[in-house]
């Protein structure tokens, strides 16, 4: 099985292996990213998930020997549409070539990449909530090469990150982007040494897991939902989010604190 799950407490550890091919993605890999992914979202015990690479390589991206075997007048015609609702923008196109990549989950994951992440894998990299990369980790579209394009979400997710000059050129140029510059704009948020990556963000998805997951799953929502509003709508639908977790957690949060738990910024003492 190319795909197994880590699971420590309310943390997911979900692992594509498939080293043979540097975790390039086939059509069974795929699948099975997708359903873990589904499952991780669906399970009331689990908070937060880590995607990793196991071998030292996130994602090479699409097995481009499979690509090779698509039919070029209708090469996506072997993947199904997915049922309306099944959050994978709402059954209008099929899942991502990658998998998870086209998935709208309503719970955090971080990405842990190793080694390279590139073509498609550069787009799970960044369907991920955010990114821990090695030092020796490396994005790029290794795909202009051959004129496969971004359809993972690239094309959509990289302006969001970096901007729309820095994503242009390095959709366009097809180069490298090591670790250390990947953090200097903004495309991870922490570097971590070789073999690192792992466990550093198992740690921040410890740290997440340990608060009232009903607010931070209303604040990552709102955050996410306000890509394209204007202030006013984004202002509107924060309240709207906001008053869910103010009721389920909030109140009974103010209280702990009240009672003395939590005081002078402390984040370990809040239960």
């Amino acid at each position: 099985m190319s795909v197994r799950i880590d699971k420590n407490d309310a943390v997911w550890t979900i692992i594509h292996d498939r080293p043979e091919a540097r975790n390039a993605m086939d059509p069974a890999s795929a699948d099975a990213l997708t359903e873990v992914f589904l499952e991780f979202d669906a399970d009331d015990s689990a908070s937060v998930a880590v995607f990793y690479g196991e071998g030292g390589a996130f994602c090479a991206g699409w097995d481009l020997k499979f690509v090779s075997t698509l039919k070029s007048d209708y090469p996506l015609g072997e993947l199904d549409i997915p049922p309306a609702g099944s959050r994978a923008n709402g059954g209008e196109i099929p899942r991502g070539p990658l998998g998870p990549s086209r998935l709208e989950l309503d719970k955090p994951v971080i990405g842990a990449i190793e080694g390279p992440a590139v073509a498609g894998g550069m787009e799970l990299g960044l369907w991920c909530d955010f990114r821990v990369m090695a030092q020796d980790a490396y994005f790029g579209v290794y795909c202009r090469r051959w004129g496969v394009p971004l359809i993972d979400g690239g094309t959509v997710r990289l302006p969001r990150i970096v901007g729309q000059g820095r994503a242009l050129e390095i959709i366009l140029t097809g180069r490298k982007v090591p670790a250390e510059e990947c953090l200097a704009i903004g495309l991870c948020e922490y570097v971590t040494p070789s073999g690192g990556a792992r466990g550093k963000a198992e740690e921040l998805a410890h740290q997440i897991a340990r608060f009232p997951q009903v607010c931070v799953r209303v604040d990552r929502r709102s955050a996410i939902k306000s890509q394209g509003l204007s202030i006013r709508e984004g202002l509107i639908q924060e309240w709207y989010n906001g008053r869910e977790a103010l009721t389920s957690d909030g109140v009974a949060g103010a209280a702990r604190f009240k009672d003395g738990l939590g005081r002078h910024g402390d984040f370990e003492k809040i239960w």
